[in-house]
């Protein structure tokens, strides 16, 4: 590794007047980037990294820093690149060089040889002579495709239909195991020269320790989790924001080539080492195969292995190796005639449903759970199955006393696939959602529309860490320090049982809990005192209230201007509040009819957190009753700032542009919405505009 620069006045010089940038600062921009694709190859291709975290952080901010000086040194294909588009609006749509292909279906030895037999057929081969194939495991993701032209990664796109996928590459380019350039390499022995245009194709996925560490998250921000590994996958790369990707962690496995110029190879499996000389990322577990008997064995010896790897593969593909006999095979429909998909059955049993449990997540959502006489699924005993959800359990009717089916496939958590209505006896008992807390005994509402059921008690002890956490949080409370981990130790501690018990810890109760220093107590103690001197909408935010956000709470602060009001709002009252409307409105009224959410704010009011009323906007403002709609990226505040500058001056920010908009902001790269007021006739105003308008030009 290089030694570490640390920049002089010659070559920090900026480049923005013009000049070019010293040599020794192109020089050093240059290694700088060859030693960070260098530790990215092994970070996220060879799982070998050589040097720590904080390192690599030194090294790119480095870069970064050059780059910000000299903005003519950025390139496309810049480490720094990975995750820097701005937020999109819509996906364009991207045409495939070469048609991504679907498979055709294999659930047997029979069916794998038939596959067999046919092409040795169509290629006037002897039944006897051998077919050499290549045997990958099918990976359970999404498939893309990644284009690059002159070894640069120029565009990345799903499969779509097969000719037509969607534009995604700021979001693929957040997936270190995607190269942003490539070179020539050499692999067993072999150099491979890099294209002048070449479409790649790979799989998409997430580890299972990603995927539960993504769920938890959403669990904890009251979001719905996802299904599975692959519907999480699919959700990642299709988010507009590359920021909301990065931070799902994806990974990627490249398995073929579509349209491609100058390549130079024969088969498939040399396909694949000329994928791993340019530093794709590879499946190490294919296998090249004598005949079709070797690919049966292959996808014997998976079955019995997959639950081991890490991630959900369904299945092995089986393709001709040599790529003159793929042409000669050719296609019908969309399926190649050279490969086929071998598919496992999912992991199945039946067993018989004893109880129908209700636990409570840690956002108060009640999840229905069947337990069961134990059961061996895939090498693991199975006595406990989710049941998603009460139009689930209606949906397949599951009784207790019921036989059942259950399934298990990968990491996702076993579920009741079906009831096997032939046993019932007719002692079976149908289930029936409680109308209250399991935990707590605090009422439980289910939203129209939603088929989540949850508990509303502030302080019931299965969300109580997250309440506590949601509700110290800098949009909150803003209770410096005041963390996730050390909110749980506190729990543990028996230290809090709700937010009002935070006004009552001693430093001396602080200073007692695992990895607190009497400094750190201290601290601790101010942070929560200087909370008490707080804004009515925060304090309304940081009650936790379902269906109530930042913008909705300084709605409700900005029309009732003190605690008292709001609390003693009737369901009719909240109601008539401009954007609140009957859901929310009734969830409010729920929420303060709650023993434990009068017992909280008592609590509050005698620890002397006093909020403060919010002032009241002139009357004269040119905001008062107008609705606004933000589009673009905005240079002095982020998109919340502004909207809540919006609110504070008596307007309504809006995400859609319609006749009854009044005032359209339009940042840098304004997208769709600055075309819809155009063509309906709305004001258009830049930021500086905006700024000046409101008094803060």
């Amino acid at each position: 590794m290089g030694s570490m620069w640390r920049g002089d006045a010659g070559m920090a010089e900026s480049n923005e007047s013009g000049r070019e940038p010293p040599r020794e600062t192109v020089e050093r921009v240059e290694e700088l980037r060859r030693e960070i694709n260098e530790h990215n190859y092994r970070y996220y291709v060879l799982d070998a990294p050589i040097i720590s975290d904080a390192d690599y952080d030194l090294l790119m901010r480095e870069l970064t820093g050059i780059e910000e000086r000299c903005p003519s040194l950025v390139t496309p294909d810049s480490p720094t690149q990975r995750v820097g588009a701005a937020p999109q609006e819509a996906f364009g749509t991207h045409e495939h060089r070469q048609l991504m292909l679907s498979l055709a279906n294999a659930f047997s030895e029979e069916e794998l040889r038939a596959f067999d037999e046919r092409n040795k057929r169509m290629l006037g081969l002897q039944a006897g002579d051998a077919l050499e194939y290549v045997a990958e495991l099918k990976i359970d993701g999404l498939a893309v495709s990644l284009t690059y032209e002159n070894g640069i990664f120029t565009v990345g796109a799903t499969r779509g239909d097969g000719l037509r996928g969607e534009n995604i590459t700021a979001n693929l380019r957040t997936i270190g195991g995607i190269p942003l350039r490539i070179s020539p390499g050499s692999d067993s022995g072999q150099s491979y020269a890099v294209p002048r245009f070449a479409e790649i194709r790979g799989e998409v996925f997430l580890l299972h320790e990603e995927f539960r560490r993504i769920n938890e998250e959403r669990e904890a921000r009251g979001e719905p989790v996802f299904a599975n590994p692959r519907n999480a996958a699919a959700g990642s790369v299709r988010q507009l924001d590359p920021a909301v990707t990065a931070r799902r962690r994806l990974d990627i496995f490249c398995y073929g080539i579509g349209y491609v110029e100058n390549g130079n190879w024969t088969t498939h499996w040399q396909v694949l080492s000329a994928f791993r000389a340019w530093r794709f990322k590879v499946n190490p577990n294919i296998r090249l195969c004598r005949d079709i008997a070797e690919a049966w064995d292959y996808c014997r010896q998976w079955e019995d292995k997959r639950e081991s790897l890490g991630y959900d593969m369904d299945g092995v593909v089986i393709k001709v190796n040599s790529l003159a006999l793929q042409e000669r095979l050719g296609y019908v429909a969309r399926d190649p005639r050279w490969a086929a998909a071998f598919k496992y059955q999912p992991r199945r049993a039946t067993t018989v449903v004893r109880e129908i449990l209700v636990s409570v997540g840690r956002t108060g959502a009640l999840t229905p759970v069947a337990i069961m006489d134990p059961v061996q699924i895939g090498g693991v005993t199975v006595s406990r199955a989710t049941l998603h959800n009460e139009d689930e359990v209606r949906r397949k009717d599951v009784r207790i006393g019921d036989t059942v089916v259950v399934q298990r496939a990968g990491e996702v958590i076993p579920e009741v696939v079906e009831v096997v209505k032939e046993e019932r006896d007719g002692d079976e008992i149908e289930f029936k959602m409680p109308d209250r807390c399991p935990v707590c005994g605090s009422e439980v509402e289910r939203v129209e529309g939603e088929a989540v059921t949850r508990c509303i008690g502030i302080a019931c002890p299965a969300q109580i860490r997250e309440t506590i956490a949601h509700f110290a949080s800098r949009e909150a409370m803003n209770i410096e320090g005041l963390g996730p981990s050390l909110v749980e130790r506190l729990t543990e501690a028996r230290l809090i049982s709700d937010p009002g018990d935070l006004y009552f810890l001693k430093q001396e109760d602080i200073e007692g809990v695992e990895r607190m220093a009497e400094k750190s107590a201290a601290n601790i103690i101010a942070a929560i005192e200087q909370s008490k001197d707080t804004t009515l909408d925060r304090l309304i935010y940081a009650l936790g209230i379902r269906h109530v956000g930042q913008r909705t709470a300084q709605i409700l602060a900005q029309h009732f201007r003190s605690l008292d009001r709001f609390e003693g709002a009737s369901t009719d009252e909240l109601a008539c509040v401009p954007d609140i409307g009957p859901v929310v409105a009734a969830s409010i009224a729920r929420f303060f009819a709650q023993d434990a959410t009068k017992r909280v704010l008592e609590k509050l009011r005698r620890a002397g957190v006093q909020p403060e009323s919010p002032a009241v906007a002139a009357a004269s403002t040119v905001l008062a009753g107008k609705t606004v709609v933000f589009t673009g990226g905005l240079e002095t505040m982020t998109r919340d700032e502004a909207e809540d500058l919006v609110v504070r001056l008596g307007g309504k920010p809006s995400s859609s542009v319609s006749k009854s908009t009044d005032f359209v902001v339009a940042g840098e790269k304004a997208g769709s919405k600055l075309d819809q007021a155009q063509e309906l006739g709305v004001a258009v105003l830049s930021e500086q505009e905006f700024l000046a308008m409101v008094g803060r030009g």
